[in-house]
C-alpha cells in the first residue's frame, strides 16, 4: 500500500486485538520513529505492551479497548512543538497504515504512565497515538468540502489535490478548523481557535504536501 492509498483508507480505531507488533513490522515502525526524530529534533517514543495508559476511567469513557501500544509524542517545549508533533505524528500514522496497522490520535482520554517513556526537563509529552491491529478498520466521517476551507476556487490542480488530501486528515473532534489560501506559488495555512488546532495544522499540512506533490518550501 502506498502512502496516498493509506491516506484514503486510514480511519481512527479505538478497539484493538491482542496481536503483538513484532518482526519486520516492528522493525520498520521503529526505524520510522528514528527517522522522524532525526529529521524533526523531537523525542518521539514507541511504547509497547503497556496497557495501563488505556485502562482508566478516561480511556473507557473514550471507548478505547485493547490498547497496549502507543506512540508518545514528546519534544522540547516551544512555540512550534504542537505543529511539529502533528506533522511528524501523522507521518508515522500513515506509515503505520501501510504496514497493516491501525491508529488513533489521543489527546486527553488516556493516563500518563511516567515509567513507560522518558521526558527530559525541557520536554513535554503532548499526546499519544494508539497503534496496533484494530478489531475493525474504523469508518469515515463526514466533513467539509473544498470551498469551505480553501480559496481561490479556480486554483491549479496541484493546490486542489493538496486541499482534497488535507480534507482526509484527522482533526480533533473532526472540527477541520483550517484553511488554505494560494498566494502566487506559495500557500498560506491558517487555523481558527479550538481544541488541539496547532497539532491539527501540522497534520493537515503533511496531508497537503502529499496530495500536492510538494515539500515544506511551499508554505508562507
Amino acid at each position: 500500500m502506498d502512502i496516498l492509498k493509506a491516506m484514503e483508507e486510514r480511519h481512527s480505531v479505538r478497539a484493538y486485538t491482542d496481536k503483538p507488533i513484532e518482526g519486520d513490522t516492528l522493525s520498520r515502525l521503529q526505524k520510522a520513529v528514528a527517522r522522524a526524530n532525526a529529521e524533526s529534533g523531537l523525542h518521539i517514543q514507541l511504547v509497547l505492551n503497556e496497557p495501563k495508559a488505556f485502562d482508566s476511567r478516561m480511556a473507557h469513557y473514550g471507548k478505547f479497548s485493547g490498547v497496549k501500544n502507543y506512540i508518545a509524542l514528546i519534544g522540547k517545549r516551544g512555540g512550534d512543538l504542537e505543529e511539529k508533533c502533528g506533522y511528524y505524528g501523522e507521518q508515522l500514522v500513515l506509515y503505520a497504515q501501510t504496514l497493516g496497522l491501525n491508529t488513533c490520535w489521543v489527546a486527553l482520554t488516556y493516563k500518563k504512565i511516567p515509567e513507560a517513556f522518558t521526558v527530559e526537563k525541557d520536554e513535554r509529552l503532548l499526546m499519544v497515538i494508539a497503534v496496533g491491529y484494530g478489531a475493525n478498520p474504523g469508518k469515515p466521517h463526514s466533513g467539509k468540502n473544498y470551498d469551505e476551507v480553501a480559496k481561490p476556487s479556480d486554483a491549479p490542480n496541484w493546490f486542489k489535490a493538496g486541499v482534497d488530501a488535507a480534507l482526509l486528515a484527522p482533526t480533533a473532534l473532526n472540527q477541520q478548523k483550517f484553511s488554505f489560501t494560494l498566494k502566487g506559488n506559495k500557500v498560506q495555512a491558517k487555523t481558527k481557535f479550538g481544541t488541539c488546532v496547532k497539532t491539527d495544522l501540522g497534520i493537515v499540512k503533511y496531508h497537503f504536501e502529499l496530495g500536492a506533490g510538494k515539500d515544506s518550501d511551499i508554505w508562507i
